[in-house]
């Protein structure tokens, strides 16, 4: 939506004034011509030549003052004072110099245009009724005293009808030059800002982009493009130079017009890119090249993934656990029977074991699909420490595998949702009785519950079995990565999940005397709960 009209700026009115009064001079000095050059003499004699004489010098030096005071005070009273400056002298020229009066009165109609265009209507036509007066009066004066040099009275009310029309015409003209010029600067510092606000994005863009020219010279680069071109992007950059794998790929699409979706590494110590190309014009023969992160648009794909996959869970869950429900119950039904040879019972038993093991599949994908929000609650870490291995102990017989926990001195409260640190520290601390112990030895798992340097309560479970491999490390976390045939690849997912959803941080802690530590940052208990 258009602005509303403003008044002209300041400066573009200086300017139109600056005009005015260099066009008053150039009045002035041809009335001094008309009166004291030889030329004159061959358009009309004055009738008193000695008020013609004072009238042009006066003129002139008014006209001169008028035009060194244009770029100081007030512009109104200088148009006022300049205006009526020119219909006096106009007047008493007119009364001197007879002869001249129609190219006089002609002068005028300028200097009454001007004024309607620097000054509000109402003040223009004001100054128009006020010439149109001055020279109906000194026609009068003239028909009166029996001049024969008198004008024709039709033209001097057509002069008096066309300064009223004249101003009339340029006050509206001028309106309007002065709203399209307050909305052009308007629609200009949009385009400006909107500039501006493109130029930020994609400077902050994580998406590298580069504009490169026919000649193969990187002519613009956000910083995220300059990041993966690293140190050969300074300078005057050739792509070739910067990055010739990049370069080759630019030209063989330019050339085929087909992309490599393949990743490629720019330099060594630097990340995997994908890079799309698109040119800047049809006819251009400038392209842009988009760098975007290989990791990123990695981990894109699988949260996509991963949404779908629980849309798709979520209505097949009861299509899976129906039938195998009904299997679990029909082999416990085939246990309790005594015509079953002990050979096939080691059979039920698998069938019973793999019921199960699907069934935990099930649970994993549907909390995934979930997402459950978390309820925070006020909880003494030490307290739900001890009392998860008591119920641990109780549910899961452990055998010879230990399963400890130790804790501070006093409470150490957090704020977090029970249920969920449950299911968290249960998908813990089965991971390190089943993947922590060393080979043909008991598992040997315990809890510590301590603050941080900060005083951040956390909650950590170490094994004391052979550790993680530095490569395996770094993709715990991802869904869908296990090291074992038997398991999901889900639960550390779904637990790290489920810590985000409560403030919480879930982090694997390499330990210098071997092990595993998966630690626990919870949110004090004087946290802000949110949303």
């Amino acid at each position: 939506m258009a602005p509303p009209a403003s008044p002209a700026p300041q400066d573009a009115i200086r300017r139109e004034l600056h005009f005015f009064t260099l066009y008053r001079v150039f009045e002035a000095a041809l009335l001094c011509l008309a009166v004291f050059s030889p030329a004159g003499e061959l358009l009309s004699q004055p009738r008193y030549p000695l008020l013609a004489a004072c009238i042009a010098l006066g003129y002139l030096l008014g006209a001169c003052l008028l035009f060194a005071a244009r770029r100081h005070g007030r512009i109104a009273p200088q148009v006022l004072a300049g205006i009526g400056a020119d219909i006096l002298v106009s007047t008493l020229a007119i009364h001197a110099m007879p002869g001249m009066a129609s190219g006089i009165a002609m002068m005028l109609l300028f200097n009454v245009g001007a004024t309607a265009l620097l000054l509000p209507l109402r003040t223009g036509l004001a100054m128009a009724g006020a010439a149109s007066l001055a020279l109906l009066i000194q026609h009068v004066g003239t028909v009166l005293t029996g001049d024969e040099a008198a004008r024709p009275t039709a033209e001097v009310l057509m002069f008096s009808i066309s300064y009223l029309a004249i101003a009339t015409l340029i006050s509206l003209v001028g309106k309007q030059m002065r709203a399209s010029q307050a909305l052009a600067e308007h629609r200009s510092s949009q385009v400006a800002n909107l500039a501006e606000v493109n130029e930020l994005i994609i400077r902050r863009m994580r998406t590298g982009v580069l504009l490169v020219d026919g000649d193969g010279e990187i002519r613009l680069a956000n910083e995220a493009a300059m990041l993966q071109l690293g140190d050969a992007g300074e300078g005057r950059r050739l792509l070739a130079t910067a990055a010739p794998a990049l370069d080759a790929r630019l030209r063989r699409w330019e050339r085929d017009g087909q992309h490599d979706p393949t990743p490629l590494q720019l330099a060594a110590d630097l990340p995997e890119v994908l890079p799309r190309f698109a040119r800047l014009l049809a006819e251009s023969d400038q392209a842009l090249v988009f760098l975007d992160d290989a990791e990123l648009a990695s981990r894109r794909a699988e949260t996509l993934t991963l949404a779908t996959l629980g849309r798709f869970s979520a209505s097949l869950a009861h299509e899976i656990r129906n039938p195998l429900a009904a299997i679990s119950y029909a082999t416990q039904l085939l246990e309790e029977s005594r015509d079953i040879p002990e050979a096939d019972r080691r059979l039920l038993e698998i069938i019973y074991q793999q019921t199960r093991r699907m069934n935990g599949i099930v649970e994993n994908v549907l909390g995934l699909a979930r997402r459950e929000r978390a309820q925070p609650e006020h909880v003494d870490l030490c307290e739900f420490a001890r009392q998860f291995v008591a119920e641990y102990r109780n549910s899961h017989p452990l055998e010879q595998d230990v399963l400890d926990v130790r804790t501070e001195a006093g409470p150490v409260p957090c704020l977090v949702d029970r249920r969920q640190l449950q299911q968290i520290v249960t998908v813990l601390v089965h991971n390190a009785l089943v993947y922590g112990r060393m080979p043909g030895e008991p598992a040997h798992v315990a809890l510590y519950v301590h603050r941080d340097s900060k005083g951040a309560p956390l909650l950590d479970v170490v094994d004391h079995g052979p550790g993680i491999p530095d490569a395996v490390a770094g993709q715990l976390f991802r869904p869908f990565f296990t090291t074992s045939g038997h398991g999901t690849g889900l639960g550390l997912y779904i637990a790290r999940e489920m810590c985000s959803a409560n403030q919480a941080d879930l982090a694997y802690v390499a330990l210098p005397a071997g092990g595993a530590c998966f630690r626990v940052r919870l949110a004090g208990a004087r946290a802000i709960e949110t949303a």
